[in-house]
């Protein structure tokens, strides 16, 4: 079973952050970067759950639910490559990788 102990721990600074955050800062494009990364997380989770289905776009919970959303989406992507099997494509160890520096890169542009 893969470790996303990095990641989840990745996601949950990140969410703090935001929840810690002022409205005005989240109104400045924090609460933006938030639902973005939210829905890329809930995307790739979706694909290495139900690969070839249509995906669900997660809907805008508005400023003060985003770091809520964020940590659901990262806990399933967490949870979704914890349980691929071993040799599914995408590679796990890597898609993990690329998900941690997409919550590094969101929490660097979001200012917080």
């Amino acid at each position: 079973m893969l470790d996303t102990t990095e990641f989840t721990a990745t996601v949950e600074r990140f969410a703090d952050r935001l929840r810690a955050a002022p409205q005005s800062r989240l109104q400045r494009g924090a609460a933006a970067e938030g639902l973005a990364l939210a829905r890329e997380l809930a995307l790739r989770a979706q694909r290495i759950e139900a690969p070839g289905s249509t995906p669900r776009i997660m809907p805008d919970g508005g400023l003060f639910a985003i770091a809520d959303q964020l940590m659901v989406a990262g806990h399933d992507l967490a949870e979704a490559l914890r349980e691929a099997r071993p040799g599914s494509s995408p590679d796990s160890v890597e898609e993990m990788s690329e998900a941690v520096a997409l919550v590094r890169a969101a929490e660097g542009r979001a200012g917080l």
